[in-house]
Order: C-alpha cells, then structure tokens, then sequence
C-alpha cells in the first residue's frame, strides 16, 4: 500500500473484530515509535503496550468513546471492542515541546499499525487516574493519550462536508463511519 493509500484509509475505528495482534506487530509498531524524532532529542515520552486480555477487558469501562455518536452507537460494545492499547504518558514535566513529539509519535504509531491492515482510535475522554492505577506506571509518567487497536469491523471512510457545514462524523445507513473532510481548497493557499 502506498502512502497515499496508507494515509486515507488510516481513520479513526470504534469498533474491531476479535482477532489478536501478533506480538511480532505490536513490538514493530514499540520499535518504530522508539526512534520516531524528539524536539531536541529529549525523548520524554513513555509508553505502556496492554495486550493481556484481561487488561484490556479491565479498560473498556474507562473510556468514553465517540462523543458525536450516541453512547449505544459510538461506544464498541462486547465482540466489538480493541484487543489491545498503548498508553502514552509524559515523563517528569517534558520540555515545551512534548505535545508536538506527542503527535508525531502517536501518528507514527497509527500509520504503522495500519500498514498492517490494523485499525486505531487515539483517545483522550479516559479515567485516566483509574487505567494508571490498573496498569501501575510509574509515578511520574503522566498519561496523555490512549491508543485503542485492533482490527476493524467496520469500514471508516472520508466523505465532503456536506452543505450545513457540519464537519461531524456519523454512521450510515450500515453504520459505517463517515468523516467528512474540508476540501484541500478551503485549507490551503499555494503562493
């Protein structure tokens, strides 16, 4: 698959079939952030891979999923749920530019998991405090960022903004996801 290819089909996935990820992929996708670039090479980013199945059972209640979706369409339910996470935590207080490194990083570690036909979902909305607690990292590791991945069981596509504007995604009429997008017109100036 080219980038191209990589890059569109490389959305946001709520829900995912139950198969597991081999290791050999998950440690690839650990290998590949580790020497992503890091603002002065500070490298203040940290990581937890959870892949015991029990973990991750524990985890599900903890995120709040999908909030331009209703709870009963936009939260995977049992059967749908990832199979594994990578929590992304800040060590100490970082450097000015850890949120930027952060990007990079997690957006690496989507496109590489999709390079193997694996779906993520980037996550904020978690009870944090309570997966920390679950997974014991370690103090100073503040958590910012929860990767769910698995593979899909639905299909993720980019649709036009439709005339009202409205750049929230929805499901059709199979409950696939639509993710409308600004024309590259109306984002960019070429001088």
């Amino acid at each position: 698959m080219d980038f191209n290819e990589l890059s569109v089909k490389c959305r946001t996935y709520r829900k995912f079939t139950q198969e597991k990820i081999p290791e050999e992929i998950l440690m690839e996708l650990m290998e590949n952030v580790r020497i992503v670039p890091s603002a002065m090479n500070g490298q203040v980013l940290r990581y937890v891979l959870v892949k015991d199945p029990q973990l991750v059972a524990q985890m599900q209640p903890m995120i709040h999923w999908a909030a331009a979706l209703p709870k009963e369409l936009g939260t995977p339910k049992a059967g749908e749920q990832p199979t594994a996470f990578i929590l992304v935590c800040k060590e100490g207080r970082g450097n000015a530019w850890a949120d930027i490194d952060m990007g990079i990083a997690v957006r690496n570690i989507a496109l590489n998991a999709m390079s193997h036909g694996i779906a993520t979902a980037i996550l904020g909305a978690v009870e944090f405090p309570k997966v920390t607690s679950l997974l014991k990292t370690p103090e100073n590791w503040a958590p910012r960022l929860l990767i769910a991945l698995g593979y899909p069981g639905v299909e993720s596509r980019i649709v036009d903004v439709p005339e009202s504007g409205s750049i929230k995604y929805y499901l059709d009429e199979n409950k696939n996801y639509c993710v409308p997008k600004r024309k590259l017109e109306d984002i960019l100036l070429v001088k």
